[in-house]
């Protein structure tokens, strides 16, 4: 769950080419599909695709190759940012729900993360910190609303900055935690 921060992924090259049809919308109304129960599910389902969507839709890259000014131009592009936004935003809401699990199964940890039971232990010990980071990465993907509704891809571009930043900051805590030490 390792996540490279926005700068490593412009510097490698490597983000994923902006495509709005990649746009996950928040549920919608009636929609009656199974909602994610633990947070890992929040994370893979609409949390990280959500935010994938927003970090991807902006950047400067600069190559050998040439330069790429990726930014939301048309309104469907700017449109499929919003949806993203408001998803995150939505979904982080769920995140800090009382008695949510971090996962369904213990299952191996990947390199340096704890394991499920360990995350759980660290959220159970201190339910409210756990919800200010949630706070946080919700803070961070309002101002991203924010710059999306100014047409903004600058503010958005910051606001990516924080989104990562606040992940990071609980990932450290809760998933990861030794190699925050090791930086």
């Amino acid at each position: 769950m390792r996540r490279l921060n926005r700068c490593s992924w412009i510097a490698a090259g490597m983000l994923v080419p902006f495509a709005v049809e990649t746009a996950h919308p928040a549920t919608a109304p009636g929609d009656r599909s199974p909602q994610p129960s633990t947070i890992q599910e929040l994370m893979d389902t609409r949390i990280d695709p959500s935010a994938d969507v927003l970090w991807d839709s902006v950047a400067f890259i600069a190559s050998t190759t040439g330069e790429e000014d990726r930014r939301p131009r048309s309104p469907a592009e700017w449109n499929a940012v919003h949806q993203s936004a408001v998803a995150l935003i939505d979904a982080v809401d769920s995140l800090s729900a009382r008695g949510r699990r971090v996962a369904s199964i213990e299952k191996e940890p990947g390199p340096g993360e704890l394991r499920v039971s360990e995350i759980q232990r660290r959220i159970d010990a201190n339910p409210s910190a756990f919800a200010r980071h949630a706070r946080a990465l919700r803070s961070a993907a309002q101002k991203a609303l924010a710059a999306i509704d100014a047409r903004d891809a600058d503010g958005l571009l910051n606001a990516g900055g924080l989104i990562d930043a606040a992940c990071e900051a609980c990932h450290t805590v809760y998933w990861y935690p030794q190699q925050a030490r090791t930086r």
